[in-house]
């Protein structure tokens, strides 16, 4: 059963993350009920949080920052991001992102 709420679109890959900005380091802290928890040392202004994030999902995911993008929760720390060229099934991306 997977831990992870991985959609597949015709864009690409859509999850859920549960943000933590000011953190002590970037890493992935694993799954919170369905969604990718992610601690970023941003702080939430002007952006650099949501920045943050995306890198860190670029790196582990194999990604260029412009295929990753926050369709919703720019202001919240619950957010949806849409994974585009990712090449690979949904259970791949999972274990990409768990294998943090």
């Amino acid at each position: 059963m997977s831990r992870l709420e991985v959609r597949s679109t015709s864009e690409g890959f859509c999850l859920r993350l549960r943000v933590s900005p000011k953190a002590s380091s970037d890493r992935v802290a694993g799954p919170h009920g369905g969604a990718l928890k992610i601690s970023v040392r941003a702080a939430p202004e002007r952006g650099q949080a949501n920045e943050a994030v995306v890198k860190l999902l670029a790196a582990l995911l194999g990604v260029s920052t412009r295929d990753i993008e926050v369709v919703s929760g720019l202001t919240s720390q619950n957010k949806v991001l849409l994974v585009r060229g990712y090449q690979g099934t949904a259970a791949d991306l999972e274990r990409a992102l768990l294998s943090e």
